[in-house]
């Protein structure tokens, strides 16, 4: 039986991709609801044309409540403002719907309730649900263990002139392995900005530095700085599709699972 799928911010970049990756993997889901913020000029308007897959008579809708209740659908994949994300948990809770979430720039009180909805619900959150950054961070974790405090990490991220949050929250999920993996307290040791004369490095700090510009659609760099070496590990994505490709394998996963908080380490079968 194909899985019934809701997308919520439907009209945006990364809701087009996951449409149209719904259309193209069919045979195991059906796309059967999709919404936009009340004020925006696409509700109201059939998702398959705005998505570019052609006519499919799914209305675009202002409130997921309602399209929860009318299409019965298994599960709803997110992508959108982490405010309208936790209204979207909730109502997802409510109705013990799976919810994959790919929104970043959650706060801690947010990530903390999310994980408190997540016993009433299968639930999946994701800063990035590439196949290849999740391993990248598997492969993060490995060499802050084995390389230890004798290397100075840094982290570099760069995305797109639109992003609206920095650092990306996938830069955030690396330093937190990263320190988490050399026995550090994240709260403690990340630091998001330097400016002025700011002395030596601390010992045991861990930098994270955004960029942003034209249409880089993003990459990662985790830096290992060691005394007459450098080691770098770093992810580049060219386009949207691997996002999608990730979201639907997330929402596969969901698919019959218990109520619980899953990340995408759980989707790959990697240990942490």
């Amino acid at each position: 039986m194909n899985i019934r799928t809701i997308v919520t911010g439907v009209s945006g970049r990364m809701g087009r991709t996951i449409v149209r990756a719904l259309h193209e993997a069919r045979a195991d889901f059906e796309f059967v609801g999709a919404t936009e913020r009340l004020e925006s000029p696409a509700v109201g308007q059939d998702a398959g044309l705005v998505c570019g897959i052609g006519e499919n008579h799914v209305i675009i809708r202002p409130a997921l409540r309602e399209v929860l209740a009318e299409t019965k659908a298994d599960v709803v994949i997110d992508f959108s403002h982490h405010e309208a994300s936790m209204a979207h948990a909730r109502l997802c809770a409510a109705s013990s719907t799976a919810l994959v979430i790919g929104t970043t720039g959650f706060t801690t009180e947010e990530m903390s309730e999310l994980k408190k909805l997540s016993s009433k619900l299968p639930l999946l959150v994701a800063p990035n649900m590439s196949t290849g950054v999740v391993v990248m961070q598997a492969l993060i974790r490995q060499a802050a263990r084995i390389l230890g405090s004798a290397y100075d990490v840094e982290v570099l991220e760069m995305h797109h002139r639109h992003k609206r949050d920095a650092p990306s929250g996938t830069a955030l999920k690396i330093g937190h392995i990263a320190a988490e993996a050399l026995g550090r307290n994240p709260e403690q040791c990340l630091k998001l900005s330097r400016e002025g004369l700011i002395g030596p490095r601390p010992e045991g700090e861990i930098g994270i530095q955004s960029l942003r510009g034209g249409d880089c659609i993003g990459e990662h760099t985790a830096f290992f700085f060691g005394a007459g070496e450098r080691l770098e590990i770093t992810h580049r994505a060219f386009s949207r599709e691997q996002f999608a490709a990730g979201a639907l394998r997330a929402a596969r996963f969901l698919s019959g699972k218990a109520p619980g908080f899953y990340e995408m380490e759980d989707v790959l079968g990697i240990e942490r």
